[in-house]
């Protein structure tokens, strides 16, 4: 796909063992420490065609013997799965996600239509997305209902329900650093000019494909209790410390806001 933003193809550390790198409009996590290792767990699969880049940038953190442990799906849109079907054909690794995400990655069910009436160009734009299922069938692997994430025993998960049925979050107790998939995002995502710029703010969850504005609300009370001190969402920028906070605090407090039909014209 053709769109695209100032940021993509920037890798951020956030830790020596979290990175975040931009595809696009979204963002993928490797989480592994490469003065360690040179395995790597891989957190959503990016946008169509960027199994290349994605392999690349990992060659290029963990070295040219780098080895791809795992992938964990924070919910199955396409652009969170975008390179998936390469990943698993050349490492033929795991693939974890929320049972509730299963129809949507075996081929039983497509994601709702969009809701184009949402203000903004990419909004306007969402029919044209994709929003068929893929089939992993034979890689996939339900995540348990403890909140336990294989290979990552320092980690959890949260489900976070409302953007899709199963989607999750990840969360690190330790030093309370959170990935939020597209629970929340740190850029107005149905605005063109703002993806483009990635133009940081905090918003809900891309508006054209969230079904369940109940739940999203659940959801981000439910991370803004966490009081994380690192975010990564799925769409904009990472945010840290007090920033993150006051942020997220408002965005809990006002998420009324975000629903279409309340949003100011």
């Amino acid at each position: 796909m053709p769109l695209t933003s100032v940021t993509s193809g920037m890798g951020i550390e956030l830790l020596p063992d979290l990175f975040c790198l931009s595809v696009q409009i979204v963002n993928v996590c490797f989480i592994g420490n490469p003065r360690e290792t040179n395995e790597f767990i891989l957190i959503d699969a990016g946008m169509p065609g960027s199994y290349e880049f994605i392999m690349e940038e990992a060659e290029k953190r963990f070295g040219a013997d780098f080895k791809l442990n795992s992938i964990i799906l924070t919910h199955g849109h396409f652009d969170h799965v975008g390179a998936l079907h390469e990943l698993i054909s050349k490492w033929d690794v795991p693939v974890y996600a929320h049972p509730l995400e299963e129809p949507y990655l075996t081929g039983k069910s497509d994601y709702p239509p969009p809701n184009p009436k949402v203000d903004g160009l990419v909004a306007k734009m969402s029919p044209m997305f994709p929003r068929h299922s893929i089939d992993i069938k034979p890689n996939l692997k339900l995540l348990s209902d403890d909140g336990l994430i294989p290979n990552l025993p320092e980690w959890h998960y949260i489900h976070t329900p409302g953007h899709t049925p199963g989607h999750i979050s990840l969360f690190r107790d330790r030093d309370s650093a959170l990935i939020v998939g597209d629970a929340f995002t740190t850029v107005e995502q149905e605005s063109l000019y703002d993806v483009i710029t990635q133009k940081q703010e905090m918003h809900g969850p891309p508006a054209y494909f969230t079904t369940d504005w109940q739940a999203a609300k659940d959801s981000v009370k439910k991370l803004d209790a966490l009081k994380p001190t690192i975010a990564i969402s799925g769409h904009g920028l990472p945010m840290t410390d007090d920033e993150l906070r006051i942020e997220l605090e408002r965005l809990s407090a006002n998420f009324e806001n975000e629903i279409p039909e309340n949003r100011k014209k």
